[in-house]
């Protein structure tokens, strides 16, 4: 892994999609067991996909992952311990502000 620059690899992925009244998702797998860590990037080429209302499709396109260096790795593993803190709130008030 270089401490500067992204290591490109290109794989197949399966993608799964629903758009109905109990769901809403998106998913991705990469084949050939890829993992995605933190500071990787994933783009899946070809064509927009459009999903009709109440329904759910699987297909497969190819994908790019762009692998993040060591320094950016490192730098989203910090962010992230600080972003962690916006999901919840304390406070060490009694009962509700007004």
């Amino acid at each position: 892994m270089s401490l500067l620059y992204p290591r490109r690899i290109r794989s197949m992925a399966r993608i799964e999609i629903e758009q109905s009244d109990q769901a809403f998702h998106a998913h991705v797998e990469l084949a050939d067991g890829l993992e995605i860590n933190p500071g990787d990037r994933v783009r899946v080429e070809g064509e927009p996909i459009t999903v009709p209302l109440d329904s759910r499709i699987v297909l497969e396109r190819p994908a790019v992952i762009d692998r993040a260096s060591a320094v950016v790795r490192a730098w989203t593993r910090l962010a992230a311990h600080f972003d962690l803190t916006e999901l919840y709130e304390v406070s060490f008030t009694p009962g509700r502000l007004s």
